[in-house]
């Protein structure tokens, strides 16, 4: 089976769920405008009890169960782009949106960015930034130890 990436902000608090909380939930995405979306989660509460689903719109049930820490690699991303995109207000959301336009071209450049890439959202200057891995992947528990280490 494919790896399961992280980021390298993430791989302390990923590395935690591992190994105290029953191990990762990886939940897929029901909504239509979120296609490939996934969460990761820990897959039981503080408590030991499974938790639930992490979003109304996630799957029922996770669509991968990680209970070993060797299935996990941290993923070093650098931003490859980053533009000023337009957002719209959605009523029935009661949210902001980015619009339909803004939306292809963020598809466009996150294809063009590669394998693993993805975008997230600078509210700031609202500008969508389009990140992609830097090529080398570490396990995390290699990369978490190897951080310790470094501090």
């Amino acid at each position: 089976m494919e790896k399961h990436v992280v980021t390298a902000e993430n791989a302390d608090l990923v590395l935690g769920w591992l190994d105290t909380r029953g191990g990762l939930a990886i939940w897929g995405c029901l909504d239509l405008g979120g296609p490939g979306k996934t969460w990761t989660a820990p897959l039981n509460d503080e408590k030991g009890e499974r938790k639930g689903k992490p979003h109304w719109s996630a799957t029922s049930e996770p669509v991968r169960v990680i209970n070993d820490a060797d299935e996990v690699v941290v993923s070093r991303d650098r931003e490859v782009k980053r533009f000023r995109i337009a957002i719209r207000y959605a009523p029935n959301r009661m949210a902001y949106k980015v619009s339909d336009g803004g939306s292809r071209r963020i598809r466009k450049e996150v294809g063009k960015a590669g394998k693993g890439a993805y975008h997230v959202f600078d509210y700031e200057t609202q500008e969508a930034v389009i990140m992609a891995p830097e090529g080398v992947m570490v396990g995390i528990r290699e990369f978490v130890e190897g951080k310790r280490k470094e501090n």
